[in-house]
């Protein structure tokens, strides 16, 4: 049938199968007044491809195109369309749609909104499932894309749409700034992002990590410290030292976190952006108690923290860290099979050369 009723993409069609991608058609959603068709061009990894695919946050409908840090050509908007005209260069995020309708979304917090669909596996109103950016196309409404600063490469761009803003939310929430003190645990691809974007706004930055051989890494971003968390008691020095940690790291379970607690200043924050597969470990109220510190986590952000991001990307030329892999099927496979195995990635993989694999588009 083709484009516009539907689009080509890599999808795989077996959780067990995960890494065995496949290219095939997908239905798009019915366009409405407010939407915008996108060519794309390059789309980030995330870890959450990973963890959909594997069934590590459980089943997920299938087949599933994955995907969610798009770049592309607006080749079609709505006729109530303000902010995108056919031509620009837009990205598209982990979210796609909310009912903006609903006290959160009043408030900008659309993506706390109980009625929201997500970039993809989830289900739109008229029972078309959201299929993600491994793929020629996408559908996507208004307030969920967004304008890229022309002096911002397309692959750079891809992978700040989710790790640079689900970093630069809570950041900004938690308020990273002159005189703060803020630590990232995990340099991985969330870690990294946290890193520039902490540094950009103005805080003092202490990387804590079990992998020595990223401090060179670390350092280049702007961290005054790294912190190896195999070392022996590696905690002590930093006792009440941090206003908050930001915690990218997906391996959560196997911390042993009244260590990291214990680095906190009174009434701070361990705030988790990085979502593993297993339980957080045992706590008891108590190991709370001696700093009266907090552990929270939060999902991605708003339309405005995004808009701000890109400004401070732009006005400061902060670039992602990235490796661009040609998307075909053995291309989306290497991918996965490195995100989820850990091989290598310094610190972002990102699809590109959709023109080979798709053709031109418009």
């Amino acid at each position: 049938m083709g484009y516009p009723e539907t689009a080509e993409g890599f999808m795989i069609e077996d959780q067990k199968k995960w890494s065995e991608f496949k290219k095939q058609e997908f239905k798009l959603k019915p366009f409405e007044d407010r939407d915008i068709d996108i060519a794309i061009d390059a789309c980030g990894v995330c870890g959450s491809d990973v963890h959909t695919i594997t069934g590590g946050w459980g089943d997920c409908p299938l087949p599933i195109c994955v995907g969610h840090e798009v770049v592309g050509k607006a080749i079609k908007v709505g006729k109530d369309v303000k902010t995108i005209k056919v031509g620009d260069r837009v990205g598209v995020g982990a979210q796609i749609q909310a009912d903006l309708d609903c006290d959160n979304c009043k408030a900008d917090q659309e993506n706390y909104c109980p009625n929201s669909v997500d970039t993809y596996g989830a289900p739109y109103k008229d029972g078309t499932i959201a299929q993600g950016g491994y793929s020629s196309h996408m559908r996507a409404h208004e307030y969920f894309t967004f304008k890229i600063p022309d002096n911002i490469e397309t692959a750079i761009a891809a992978p700040m749409l989710c790790a640079g803003l689900t970093v630069y939310s809570p950041l900004v929430r938690l308020g990273a700034g002159p005189g703060k003190k803020v630590a990232i645990v995990g340099m991985g691809g969330l870690g990294h992002f946290a890193v520039l974007w902490a540094v950009a706004l103005g805080a003092e930055v202490y990387v804590l990590s079990h992998s020595p051989g990223k401090k060179e890494d670390a350092l280049k971003m702007g961290a005054k410290e790294f912190i190896v968390t195999s070392d022996k008691d590696w905690f002590k020095p930093y006792a009440f030292r941090f206003d908050f940690i930001i915690n990218a790291a997906d391996a959560t379970d196997k911390f042993n976190l009244p260590d990291y607690f214990s680095t906190i200043k009174v009434m701070g924050k361990f705030h988790n952006v990085g979502l593993g597969d297993k339980p957080l470990p045992t706590l008891m109220a108590q190991d709370f108690a001696p700093n009266g510190c907090y552990i929270g986590a939060s999902h991605i952000g708003n339309r405005p923290e995004m808009i701000a991001m890109f400004e401070l990307a732009s006005k400061q030329n902060i670039k992602s860290w990235i490796e661009e892999i040609p998307i075909s099927e053995a291309g989306c496979k290497e991918v996965v099979e490195r995100v989820q195995g850990n091989k290598n990635v310094r610190y972002r993989l990102v699809l590109t050369d959709f023109d080979k694999a798709f053709g031109k588009r418009s």
